[in-house]
C-alpha cells in the first residue's frame, strides 16, 4: 500500500463508509450558493445570515418546534456508517428471480444509511408503521448508536436477539425520546424518495400531533397531503369514548411537482369489476343483442344483496356497443357556462339550456360529442340532453364539469373501469387481517395486530398508479404485510412492484400466546416471522394455495464491516495527521492477513459491501471480463450504472490492465474502476487518478 497522504485526506477517506451526509449537504449548498463561502472554501456564517435575514431583523421569539435531543438526532441522521449488509442465501427464496425484492434483518437507521448511496431518489413509496409510543412497546434500544459492541453481541451471539425497551409516560422525556427516534429515520428516508415520491406513516392519537410537527420539519408543511382515518370498529368495553381508529399521515416529497405533473390518484370503484364480468358473460350468451343484455343486466342488479359492492353502481344498467353506461349531467360546474343553441334531432327546436350552461365550451365540441354518440337527447326539446358515462370509459369521455355533490366517475384512461378518488375516512375491521395471517401460518396466530395487506395493496396501487414498477420500502417490517401486499398486487394485476422490507431481529414475546406459538414453530424473532410469511405467500398458502410464479426475494443481514480497519479507534489526544498515519499502519497490519484468508463466501460479502458503498444496488449482475488477462476484473451492472471491479489482493494491477483501461477511456467509454489500494503502486495509483478522475476509487 502506498504511504502517500494528500493534504485533504481525512480518517473517513480511509474507511469504507456510506456517504457523509453533513459533507454532502455542505457541498450542495456550495454548489448552489458559492458566494456564501470564503476563498478558502469555508462557509461564511455572516453571508448565510444575510441570506436568511436580509433586513437584519432580529426576533427573540418565533414559532419553533423543539424537544430534548433534536440537534443530536439530526447529527446522527447524517453521520455515515461503516456497517454492511451480508447476504443470507439459506433464508432467501428464488434469489435469481428476486429482481430487487429484499428482506433486511437489522436495525433500521443504520440499514437506511447503507441503502442511501445506491437507492437515493429511487423509492416511489415508503410505508411505515412505527411503534406508537404507548409506553409498552416503544422503541428499539439504540445499542448500535450508543454502543455498537452491544448491538453486534445481541444480534450475532445471543439467542433472543434485540428486545424492546418500554417508555413509561412517567419519563420526563416520554415524547422527546420518541421524537428523536422518528426524526432521524425520517431525515434519511426522505432522501430515498423520488421527487414525486410519497411517504405514508401509520400512527394513533398518542403521537399524531408530534408526528405532524416533526414531519412538517422534515418534508415541509406545504408537502402534507392528508391524514387518512382508518376506523377499525367500536370497543364496547370503553369507559368513556371508544377509540377504534388509527391514522395514516401522507406527505409528498414535492407536492408542487405532483401538481406540475397533473398527478391524479384514483382507484376502481368497488363493485365495478363484477359488473363488467357479468356484462361479458351476458354478451357471450346473447351475442350482440343489446336489448337482451340490458334486460338481463337489470335483473342481475335486482337480485344482488343490499351489501354487494355492485349494488351502489346499479345506475350502470343500460348497455350499448361499448358496454354498461349511466346518465351524467351536461351542465357547466358552478354556473356561468356557455348558452348556445343545441338542436333536438326530432323536433328541430333548440333544447332547453341547463341553468348552469352547457359543459362544453363551444358548439363545435358539443357536436363532436353528439356525433360519437356520447350525448343522449330526451323525447323532445323541453329538457336538456345528458351525457353517457360508461363503466369502462372511452378516451373521448371527459369528467369536466362534474359537480362535487355528485359522486361521479373521475378522470380515467381509456379501457379502465369506473374510478373514484378516495376520501380521508375508510372503515375496515382488524379481524380479516388477523384471519389472513393465521391462514398463512396454517391456522396459528404468531403475531399480534398485523397490518391489513389488502388495504395496503389498495394504497400502493392508489398512490403509484402512474408507475407499476415502483420500488416500495417498509423499514418497520413487522409481520411483512407490505411485502405480502406487493406480491399479491403483482400476481393479480400483472404489475411489477418491488419491495424492500427492514425488520430488526427483535425476540418474540415468550410471555404472550403469539410468542409461544411462534417459538413452537421455530420462529424466535419477528424478522424470522417476516421472512417465513413472505416465503409462504410466494409458495402458496391456505386450503387453496396459489403459488406466485417467477418471483422471489433475497435476505440480507446488518453486520460489521468486512474490513478490519473499521475497528480502528482514533486517539483523541493525537492530531488528524497522526491518526491517519496510525490507521494506515493498522490497515497494513490487519488487512494483509484478512485478504489472505478470504474464502468464496467472504469474497461475496466483500463485493457486496464495496459495491453498496459505491452506490450499486444489491441486485447487480457480475460478469468476468476476458479482456483483462492478467488481473481478475469483473463487470458489475445494476439498473442504473456499471463499473469494472478488481479485488485482487495478491498481485499488483498489471500494466496490461492499465493499458486496457486507457483504451476504453480513449474510445469514449471511460469506465468506473474500483480496486484495492494495496494492489496499486504509487505510480499506478497516480496514473489511474489522472486517467479516470472521479471514475476511480481505491480503498
Amino acid at each position: 500500500m502506498s504511504d502517500d497522504t494528500t493534504p485533504t485526506e481525512s480518517l473517513n477517506d480511509l474507511l469504507p463508509t456510506t456517504p457523509d451526509g453533513h459533507q454532502e449537504r455542505l457541498a450542495e449548498l456550495k454548489r448552489l450558493f458559492p458566494d456564501l463561502f470564503t476563498n478558502e472554501g469555508h462557509l461564511n456564517p455572516d453571508e448565510l445570515k444575510r441570506l436568511v435575514e436580509p433586513n437584519d431583523v432580529h426576533e427573540t421569539e418565533r414559532y419553533e418546534f423543539k424537544w430534548y435531543g433534536k440537534a443530536a438526532s439530526k447529527r446522527e441522521a447524517f453521520t455515515p456508517t461503516t456497517a454492511t449488509l451480508v447476504y443470507d442465501e439459506a433464508r432467501s427464496l428464488n434469489p435469481d428471480q428476486a429482481d430487487g425484492n429484499m428482506i433486511i434483518e437489522g436495525e433500521n437507521l443504520e440499514t437506511l444509511k447503507l441503502l442511501l448511496n445506491a437507492y437515493r431518489e429511487q423509492v416511489k413509496l415508503i410505508y411505515i408503521d412505527p411503534p406508537y409510543n404507548t409506553g409498552k412497546d416503544f422503541i428499539y434500544r439504540d445499542n448500535y448508536k450508543k454502543d455498537k459492541a452491544n448491538y453486534w453481541e445481541e444480534t450475532g451471539v445471543t439467542e433472543d436477539g434485540i428486545k424492546l425497551d418500554s417508555n413509561p409516560d412517567s419519563s420526563g422525556r416520554y415524547h422527546s425520546d420518541w421524537l428523536c427516534f422518528i426524526h432521524e429515520r425520517l431525515l434519511v428516508a426522505r432522501q430515498l424518495l423520488t421527487r414525486d415520491g410519497v411517504i405514508l406513516v401509520s400512527i394513533d392519537d398518542h403521537e399524531l400531533v408530534n408526528l405532524r410537527k416533526v414531519a412538517d420539519e422534515v418534508f415541509g408543511e406545504e408537502n402534507h397531503i392528508a391524514n387518512l382515518i382508518w376506523e377499525k370498529g367500536r370497543k364496547n368495553d370503553a369507559k368513556l369514548v371508544s377509540v377504534g381508529h388509527e391514522y395514516i399521515v401522507i406527505y409528498a416529497k414535492d407536492k408542487s411537482l405532483l401538481k406540475e405533473l397533473k398527478t391524479l390518484w384514483r382507484e376502481e370503484k368497488p363493485g365495478a369489476p363484477e359488473i363488467w364480468e357479468e356484462y361479458c358473460r351476458l354478451k357471450e350468451i346473447h351475442n350482440d343483442e343489446l336489448e337482451k343484455i340490458e334486460t338481463a343486466l337489470g335483473e342481475w342488479f335486482k337480485e344482488l344483496s343490499r351489501n354487494h359492492p355492485s349494488k351502489k353502481l346499479q345506475r350502470y344498467r343500460r348497455v350499448d356497443e361499448n358496454g354498461p353506461w349511466r346518465d351524467r349531467d351536461i351542465s357547466w360546474p358552478g354556473g356561468d357556462g356557455p348558452t348556445y343553441d343545441v338542436i333536438h334531432p326530432v323536433t328541430k327546436q333548440p333544447c332547453a339550456v341547463p341553468e348552469r350552461g352547457w359543459i362544453y365550451s363551444s358548439p363545435i365540441e358539443m357536436q363532436r360529442q353528439i356525433d360519437i354518440g356520447l350525448v343522449v337527447f330526451r323525447e323532445d326539446h323541453t329538457e336538456p340532453p345528458f351525457r353517457k358515462a360508461h363503466l369502462r370509459p372511452l378516451a373521448e369521455e371527459s369528467d369536466i364539469g362534474e359537480s362535487e355533490e355528485e359522486e361521479e366517475d373521475e378522470d380515467t384512461d381509456d379501457g379502465e373501469l369506473a374510478q373514484q378518488v378516495r376520501g380521508t375516512y375508510f372503515y375496515k375491521q382488524s379481524q380479516p387481517s388477523v384471519k389472513l395471517l393465521r391462514s398463512v401460518f396454517d391456522g396459528k396466530k404468531l403475531f399480534p395486530n398485523p397490518k391489513d395487506s389488502e388495504e395496503l395493496a389498495r394504497l400502493v396501487k392508489y398512490v403509484t398508479a402512474d408507475d407499476k414498477k415502483s420500488l416500495v420500502i417498509d423499514f418497520f417490517g413487522g409481520s411483512g404485510s407490505l411485502a405480502h401486499a406487493v406480491l399479491e398486487t403483482n400476481f393479480t394485476t400483472g404489475s411489477e412492484y418491488r419491495f424492500i422490507t427492514v425488520q430488526i431481529p427483535e425476540a418474540v414475546n415468550a410471555d404472550k400466546r403469539e410468542g409461544k406459538a411462534a417459538l413452537s414453530a421455530g420462529l424466535k424473532t419477528i424478522s424470522s416471522i417476516t421472512i417465513e410469511r413472505v416465503k409462504r405467500v410466494i409458495e402458496g398458502y391456505g386450503s387453496d394455495p396459489q403459488p406466485i410464479p417467477d418471483t422471489g426475494f433475497k435476505v440480507f443481514k446488518l453486520a460489521k464491516s468486512n474490513f478490519p480497519r473499521c475497528e480502528f479507534k482514533p486517539d483523541s489526544e493525537k492530531s488528524e495527521e497522526e491518526n491517519i498515519t496510525a490507521l494506515r499502519h493498522y490497515i497494513d497490519e490487519k488487512e494483509a492477513a484478512f485478504f489472505m484468508t478470504l474464502d468464496e463466501s467472504g469474497t461475496r460479502d466483500v463485493f457486496d459491501e464495496v459495491l453498496l458503498k459505491n452506490g450499486f444496488q444489491l441486485h447487480y449482475r457480475k460478469t468476468r471480463r476476458d479482456d483483462f488477462p492478467k488481473n481478475e476484473v469483473y463487470e458489475i451492472t445494476d439498473p442504473r450504472r456499471s463499473a469494472l471491479v478488481c479485488l485482487t489482493w495478491s498481485q499488483s494491477i498489471d500494466d496490461i490492465t492499465l493499458a486496457r483501461l486507457r483504451e476504453l477511456t480513449e474510445s469514449g467509454q471511460k469506465p468506473f474502476f474500483i480496486c484495492l489500494e494495496r494492489s496499486l503502486t504509487t505510480t499506478a495509483k497516480w496514473n489511474l487518478k489522472h486517467l479516470l478522475g472521479d471514475h476511480f476509487n481505491a480503498f
